[in-house]
């Protein structure tokens, strides 16, 4: 399978974060893959990776149809002389408006990725709906003009599906970009190391309830918070973590004061996440929605028994009562009952960590899932 491939997305990093094991790959078996992305930090990076990078501009948030156009536009000039043989292209723009210039340009197979609806599936105000509305008509064109598309949970094909924005013969499901269950494992961490850790962040002789996210509402920041100043009344060896920096362009982003002022010890941005997940007992994602996320799988890989929401995205990784515990979404109280059920069982949270990790290698490991990327591409080539 010695073809041409482009990938295309609105930010190098997301290249270089997920897709990495997947170009590798291609790259490995011979193949030509170019990168196409805007100029960012992680250019060079994907350079080394033997990648082909082609930049181009794009507006990630405006609306305006001019600008739109111009995207498409720049799409195209990039893409029109490299004699692709397939384009795959991920997050909602480069979904969209990298279909309409892949075809303009001649590119034979196109396949796009859904990894999440994103936050105006989240909320429903009139903003909410109205740009619903728009994507949703934009999306059905582009999946009209494209060969296929990849979903990462159950829940959002289903949804095209009943809205009739996409037919069942281009519904792909591969769960996540996968897990490394190599880094991703307690086996690295010796009991000295998970000692220093927790000194390190001062939480030694603590059990700890962590939580890794970018510190906005629709991550369950509050209901997190508030499980913590309910759990915390009632259990004094027990501390509240949250990984994850804010997201200032976010407009659902929490404020640095609030993150700082709870029951909750703040970490802000770290780039040591297996280390910091080898110190937790209890793994909790309160989110309101989600793709498929990485945090969770990580969890899984390194035995931790998880709370998470049953939402969009979260239940495709944790069943109820075998790896962890689904609760409501907005509701701290059961999330704190089912938080207080873990604590209280270190057997419990033993046997469900174990549960884990089976789903982990069995489901999530980034080498099965890029073998399911290399037999799927092979079906158009």
């Amino acid at each position: 399978m010695k073809k041409n491939f482009g990938f295309l997305s609105h930010l190098d990093l997301n290249l270089y974060l997920f897709r990495t094991p997947i170009m590798q790959e291609l790259i490995n078996r011979g193949c030509k893959v170019y990168a196409i992305c805007p100029k960012g930090d992680k250019n060079k990076d994907l350079k080394k990776l033997g990648c082909k990078v082609v930049n181009y501009e794009i507006d990630r948030r405006g609306l305006n149809p001019f600008s739109e156009k111009k995207s498409i536009d720049n799409i195209y000039s990039a893409i029109k002389d490299l004699n692709l043989d397939i384009l795959h292209t991920f997050t909602a723009k480069p979904n969209i408006y990298g279909t309409f210039a892949a075809r303009k340009a001649g590119v034979p197979i196109v396949l796009n990725l859904v990894e999440g609806l994103g936050s105006f599936y989240v909320h429903n105000n009139l903003k909410s709906r109205v740009i619903r509305m728009i994507m949703e008509g934009l999306y059905k064109k582009a999946f009209k003009q494209s060969n296929g598309c990849v979903f990462v949970n159950n829940d959002d094909p289903q949804y095209m599906l009943q809205k009739n924005i996409i037919t069942k013969e281009k519904v792909k499901v591969i769960k996540s970009v996968g897990v490394d269950t190599v880094k991703f494992n307690m086996n690295n961490f010796t009991e000295l190391e998970i000692f220093q850790k927790k000194q390190e962040i001062g939480v030694e002789n603590k059990t700890v309830v962590m939580m890794i996210a970018r510190a906005i509402w629709d991550k369950g920041i509050k209901e997190f918070y508030e499980t913590a100043s309910l759990l915390k009344k009632e259990y004094s060896d027990i501390e509240f973590v949250l990984v994850g920096d804010t997201d200032e362009g976010n407009h659902t982003c929490a404020s640095k004061e609030f993150l700082m002022s709870g029951s909750v010890q703040w970490l802000g941005h770290r780039d040591d996440i297996a280390s910091l997940i080898a110190i937790c007992d209890i793994f909790v994602l309160p989110s309101y929605r989600e793709g498929l996320p990485a945090t969770l799988m990580e969890a899984c890989a390194m035995s931790k028994p998880i709370v998470t929401t049953d939402a969009v995205g979260c239940r495709d990784v944790v069943e109820d009562g075998v790896n962890g515990f689904l609760v409501p979404v907005r509701n701290s109280q059961v999330l704190a009952e089912k938080i207080e059920v873990l604590l209280n069982s270190q057997e419990l949270r033993i046997e469900m960590g174990e549960k884990a990790l089976q789903k982990a290698s069995i489901e999530f490991d980034v080498r099965k899932v890029v073998q399911q990327y290399m037999e799927y591409y092979e079906t158009f080539v």
